[in-house]
């Protein structure tokens, strides 16, 4: 591996921790010595990089420093391929629709012989499950978790009749 591509495989990994991290769990996730890892720390302070803390303390990358990552690895696009796949297969068809025009976008800027392997991929999700209930508006339930609202939500049988929430009712007779 090459000196910039070391530094920039450092610069991933610490975008992956919004905490302070330890010199040693660094060096080890990058497969570099712990010298190593203080002399790359430091190429990339005097590069601009925000990286802040000191060796016994741990290290933070913070915002600000716009590296953008220059490409997906192939564990990376089957790990986004399989996930927007099983969105793809969920009842929320917003979400579903999302999931597969945000896979389509990636694949359009992935150089052709990754391209492929987006199509070719063996990872498979299998068949979801039937939604309980068509009527329930989970776009609704999604803004209201990211707006952090309350939702009132009732229960009904078969025949339209409300009834107790499920674990209520079990709950009820434990106590």
């Amino acid at each position: 591996m090459s000196r910039s591509e070391r530094l920039l495989d450092l610069i991933q990994t610490m975008r992956r921790y919004r905490r302070p991290v330890s010199g040693k769990v660094l060096a080890e996730e990058t497969g570099i010595s712990i010298r190593t890892l203080y002399r790359d720390i430091a190429t990339l302070q005097a590069q601009g990089a925000h990286i802040e803390g000191e060796p016994g303390l741990g290290y933070i990358l913070r915002p600000g420093f716009m590296l953008p990552p220059l490409m997906f690895t192939e564990d990376e696009i089957e790990a986004l391929v399989l996930g927007s796949r099983w969105v793809a297969k969920q009842p929320d068809n917003r979400l579903s629709t999302a999931a597969r025009d945000a896979l389509n976008k990636i694949a359009a800027v992935l150089p052709d012989d990754l391209r492929d392997s987006v199509d070719a991929s063996a990872l498979l999700v299998g068949p979801s499950q039937p939604s309980i209930d068509a009527n329930i508006d989970l776009a609704a339930v999604r803004k209201a978790i990211r707006t952090e609202r309350k939702l009132d939500i009732s229960y009904r049988d078969k025949s339209n009749s409300e009834i107790e929430p499920p674990c209520l009712a079990l709950c009820a007779g434990i106590f």
